[in-house]
């Protein structure tokens, strides 16, 4: 006897994925049927903080089902690269959600799917706010030792290049003709050192408090091997609110140190071209990269202030 079609909404295209993967409705009988094949027990199904894919908890789990070729976004190569990071960093002694089950649903759609254990704790950026300076500096440390642990030499998973891709490039094409030409320069002529494994996107909701106050990372879809600089460029603007955090975070690295750590990570950065954006609404105007290293020195200032 034919299996129920589990899912009857319609993929199309990634606006069609954009308005349903949120849906628990859309999701449920899908969802069902993959923990009933895994033999994994079955519970109310709510939401989580959404991302690109399909992510609910399900009891003691979470679930993320990633959007099929229809949605005109191909995930087979962001899943197989979230596999192997998260045994990499694991390994390498980052505490992580166990990965419990993976596999494929042939149904409307070819969908894939993991199953993670659920961690009980509280968003990055949740506790931040709620955090005194030295609370913040410890849990900045803490994620310094994390990301050192996990920043090393690995061998290629998939098929990036973070500096060559033209692809990379894309978020800085808004910017002026001049800061794209001074930018390729400055690439081009640049030593970025070894590439090493990063984890490419530990913004706050990427990283959880647990209930003993460490550090969980999740979400690897966006790891890459990368210049060492490629993790903390983030974390500066991301995390720039906090002082205290970024302080413990860079143990008291030199100030011009750190501006071209974060400047030159931030240049090859896949979100590069939208987080200074977002941070500085005037740069698409600048002329010359020159411009946005000032403007990261005067960000960083406050690390080395105020001790």
């Amino acid at each position: 006897m034919e299996r129920e079609t589990l899912f009857t909404e319609k993929i199309a295209c990634w606006e069609d994925w954009g308005r349903i993967f949120q849906s628990i409705p859309a999701f449920e009988k899908l969802v069902a049927y993959i923990f009933e094949k895994e033999k994994l027990p079955g519970a109310e199904i709510t939401h989580l903080t959404p991302g690109t894919n399909a992510v609910f908890r399900v009891g003691e789990y979470v679930v993320k089902i990633y959007a099929p070729k229809e949605s005109g976004m191909d995930q087979t190569e962001s899943r197989q690269t979230e596999l192997f990071a998260a045994n990499f960093a694991e390994k390498a002694g980052a505490a992580i959600p166990s990965v419990v089950a993976c596999g494929e649903i042939c149904d409307t759609y070819s969908f894939a799917y993991m199953i993670m254990k659920y961690i009980r704790g509280k968003e990055l950026g949740e506790v931040l706010a709620d955090s005194r300076d030295e609370e913040r500096f410890l849990l900045g440390e803490q994620l310094g030792k994390l990301t050192k642990a996990m920043n090393i030499p690995c061998s290629p998973f998939n098929k990036i290049h973070v500096i060559s891709d033209p692809d990379r490039s894309k978020r800085w094409e808004p910017y002026s003709e001049t800061f794209r030409k001074s930018r390729t320069a400055y690439l081009k002529g640049r030593d970025f050192g070894d590439f090493v494994f990063t984890h490419g996107d530990l913004c706050a909701d990427n990283i959880l408090v647990d209930e003993n106050g460490g550090l969980v990372v999740i979400d690897f879809a966006d790891a890459v091997l990368a210049p060492r600089c490629y993790e903390p460029s983030l974390l500066a603007f991301e995390y720039r609110a906090y002082p205290a955090f970024l302080r413990g975070y860079w143990q008291g690295e030199d100030l011009k140190l750190m501006a071209e750590q974060v400047f030159d990570g931030i240049l090859i950065h896949d979100f590069g071209g939208d987080i200074v954006k977002s941070v500085y609404p005037d740069a698409p105007g600048y002329h010359e990269v020159e411009e946005l290293y000032k403007r990261i020195l005067q960000l960083l200032k406050p690390l080395h202030e105020n001790k």
